[in-house]
C-alpha cells in the first residue's frame, strides 16, 4: 500500500512541475486558426485558450491517480478503485464542459445587446476599429476582456484582418465567427447595409434564444434525473466501501466481470441519454 501511495504522489508531483516547468511549443503563424484536436477546441470554448492541451491532461491524470489511491485506500480493493480512477480523469473532462456550456448560453445572452450596440455606432458613423473597441466599454460585461483585447491589438498592429482572427480566437462563439466575418467584408468590399443586417441578426438571435429557453427549461428534469440513475449505482458502491466482507468480492473473476458490464452499460446510458436530450448547436464553421 505505501508503494502505491508513493507512486501516485510520484507522479503527481512530476506532472504538476511539469505543466509548468516545461516550455510551450507555439506554431510558427500564430494567427492561423488552432486545430490540435477535439481537447484544444474544448478549451477554447471554454475560455481556457491559454491552457496547453498537455497541461489539462496532465491535471486528469492526476485525478485519476489520486481517485485511484483513495479508494483503494479505503476499500483495498483494485477493481473498484480502478473504476472510479475512470471517473476521476473524466471529471475535469465535465467540468471543462460544464464551463464551455455555461459560456456559450451566457454569450447567446448578450451577442443581440452587444449587436444592436454596433449597429448603432456603425450607424452614427464610427468606423469599423473604433465601433468594435467601444464594446469594451459600452458592450456586455461577458465580451468586453475580448474586445478589450481587440482594441489593443488594433492600437499596437493597425491591423484589423488579423485583429479579427485573434478576437475569434478568444471568442470561440459561432456567432462571433459570423459577426467577425461580415464586418470583415464590409471593411473590405464596403457595406452600406451593414447595419441593417446586423439588426436583422440580432432580431434572429433573440428569436433563436427564446426557442432554445424553452426547450431547455421542459427537457432539463428528464435530462438531471437520466444522470441521477447513472450515478446511483457508484454512489452505492462507494457506500459499500465501510464493508469490506461485501466489497472485497469485486476482486473475483466474477466481481470484476460485474464492474466491467455495469460500467459499460452506464457509459452507453449516458451516450445514448446525451443524444437523446442534446439540442442542436451551431458550429464554428468559419473558423
Amino acid at each position: 500500500m505505501g508503494v502505491l501511495v508513493g507512486l501516485g504522489v510520484g507522479t503527481g508531483l512530476l506532472l504538476i512541475w511539469s505543466a509548468f516547468a516545461l516550455p510551450r511549443v507555439e506554431s510558427a503563424s500564430s494567427s492561423a486558426p488552432r486545430t490540435d484536436g477535439r481537447v484544444r477546441r474544448l478549451l477554447s470554448s471554454a475560455g481556457m485558450a491559454d491552457t496547453s492541451t498537455g497541461s489539462f491532461l496532465g491535471v486528469c491524470a492526476v485525478a485519476a491517480v489520486v481517485a485511484f489511491v483513495v479508494v483503494q485506500a479505503m476499500t483495498g480493493t483494485w477493481p473498484v478503485a480502478v473504476a472510479f480512477a475512470a471517473m476521476g480523469a473524466w471529471g475535469p473532462v465535465a467540468l471543462v464542459r460544464s464551463r464551455a456550456r455555461k459560456r456559450r448560453r451566457e454569450f447567446a445572452e448578450v451577442w443581440p445587446e452587444a449587436i444592436d450596440d454596433l449597429a448603432s455606432a456603425v450607424r452614427a458613423g464610427l468606423s469599423l476599429p473604433d465601433a468594435l473597441a467601444g464594446l469594451a466599454v459600452r458592450g456586455p460585461e461577458a465580451l468586453r476582456p475580448a474586445f478589450a483585447s481587440f482594441a489593443l491589438d488594433y492600437q499596437v498592429t493597425g491591423r484589423f484582418g488579423d485583429c479579427l482572427d485573434r478576437l475569434k480566437e478568444r471568442l470561440a462563439d459561432p456567432v462571433g465567427d459570423r459577426v467577425a466575418e461580415g464586418l470583415r467584408i464590409a471593411r473590405d468590399v464596403g457595406g452600406g447595409e451593414l447595419g441593417r443586417l446586423l439588426r436583422a441578426l440580432s432580431g434572429y438571435l433573440r428569436e433563436e434564444l427564446h426557442t432554445r429557453s424553452e426547450l431547455e427549461s421542459r427537457q432539463a428534469w428528464v435530462v438531471n434525473g437520466a444522470r441521477l440513475a447513472v450515478s446511483a449505482p457508484w454512489v452505492v458502491l462507494l457506500l459499500m466501501s465501510g464493508q469490506r466482507d461485501v466489497v472485497t468480492r469485486y476482486q473475483s473473476t466474477a466481481g470484476v466481470l460485474v464492474l466491467a458490464v455495469g460500467a459499460a452499460l452506464c457509459v452507453l446510458a449516458y451516450v445514448a441519454m446525451n443524444r437523446v436530450g442534446r439540442l442542436p448547436t451551431e458550429q464554428r464553421i468559419l473558423s
